[in-house]
């Protein structure tokens, strides 16, 4: 379903949408419960293609959330710049909506550790890799499908 922005002279393009994506250090993910009582918690990450990783424990508030609804939203902020004398603020932003779920079987599951290793520790890649090696049966990884993603932004 696209959603519809309402300040269109902020919409940044989905190229953008993408760069901020892929690049962000962190979002925040959010998920109702049952009751629809929303919940949002900031995560690290991984984009790759139209899916976002995210490395999570084995239980907690996120987790019950997301096996009561699976429909959940990511959004990242960067370039954040106060602008006092305009009585505002510099940034750009991305929000995308879509369905949570677990990795699916140990190939999806490794993609999505790889992604997230190689963001923030490319340089000890393969130290990395012979910990996933050794762990990987204790990580957990969420896959969010992206169902429809918008950018906006002060820019000037």
């Amino acid at each position: 379903m696209k959603r519809e922005m309402r300040n269109y002279k902020r919409k940044l393009s989905d190229e953008t949408a993408a760069e901020i994506l892929e690049n962000g250090l962190y979002g925040v993910l959010s998920t109702a419960d049952e009751n629809a009582v929303p919940y949002g918690v900031p995560l690290s990450y991984a984009a790759v293609g139209d899916a976002i990783y995210f490395h999570c424990a084995r239980e907690g508030h996120k987790l019950d959330n997301i096996a009561a609804n699976s429909n959940v939203c990511f959004t990242v902020v960067d370039g954040v710049e106060t602008l006092a004398e305009k009585f505002s603020t510099k940034y750009r932003s991305v929000i995308a909506f879509g369905k949570i779920r677990f990795a699916q079987n140990d190939a999806e599951k490794m993609k999505g550790i790889e992604a997230i290793m190689m963001k923030y520790s490319s340089d000890y890649a393969e130290a990395g890799k012979k910990y996933i090696e050794k762990d990987f049966e204790k990580f957990n990884i969420l896959v969010m499908d992206i169902a429809d993603m918008s950018a906006k932004g002060r820019t000037e």
